[in-house]
């Protein structure tokens, strides 16, 4: 269902930088059993979306690190 998903990617989105802003990982336990007290589906999507993100967030943080790494050996070496 499409707009479940749409609705889902926005407050994961949100959650997310609720959570890396304030260290608050309760919220998205809190926000599940939110949704899935009144959508199972919604809540499905939700914590698919947040585990989608945040997998993605952590691997554009390593290939950032990566990329310094490699510039910092190639600019070491001039």
């Amino acid at each position: 269902m499409a707009i479940a998903e749409t609705l889902a990617d926005k407050l994961a989105t949100d959650v997310i930088r609720h959570v890396e802003k304030t260290g608050d990982e309760d919220i998205i336990t809190i926000m599940s059993q939110a949704l899935g007290d009144s959508s199972q589906t919604l809540q499905e999507a939700f914590i698919t979306s947040v585990r989608v993100q945040r997998a993605a967030i952590r691997a554009n943080r390593l290939l950032k690190r990566r990329i310094a790494e490699h510039e910092a050996r190639t600019n070491g070496d001039g």
